[in-house]
């Protein structure tokens, strides 16, 4: 049964950077598309950010290309979420996915995920 744990959140003002990690373990999830989605306050969880099983291609959220970046390390069975020029409504939990899907997944369409962690942007 894989897990996957996500790491790096934390507090920080606006303008500034945060790297989340999501970290798996009990299965190799190189043959899985991985995924960053983010839930704020009374609102769905959103896509952000994805990455195909191999990294040779990702695809963002338009609210947050060009300031973030995704990037997996197969070796390492970790995938990593860069984030730039933080703003106040990056607020969230920010969850990591594993999917099957080659297009843009939705939450449904996702087979594991992580517990999350919170990203606070302070204006």
């Amino acid at each position: 049964q894989g897990q996957l744990r996500e790491s790096g959140g934390g507090l920080v003002q606006a303008g500034g950077s945060l790297r989340l990690s999501c970290a798996a373990s009990g299965r190799t999830f190189s043959s899985y598309a991985m995924a960053w989605f983010r839930q704020a306050p009374g609102k769905e969880r959103g896509f952000v950010a994805g990455i195909s099983p191999f990294g040779g291609s990702t695809n963002y959220a338009d609210s947050v290309k060009g300031r973030f970046t995704i990037s997996r390390d197969n070796a390492e069975n970790t995938v990593y979420l860069q984030m730039n020029s933080l703003k106040p409504e990056d607020t969230a939990v920010y969850y990591c996915a594993a999917h099957r899907l080659l297009e843009r997944p939705r939450p449904n369409d996702c087979d594991y995920w992580g517990q999350g962690t919170q990203v606070t942007v302070s204006s």
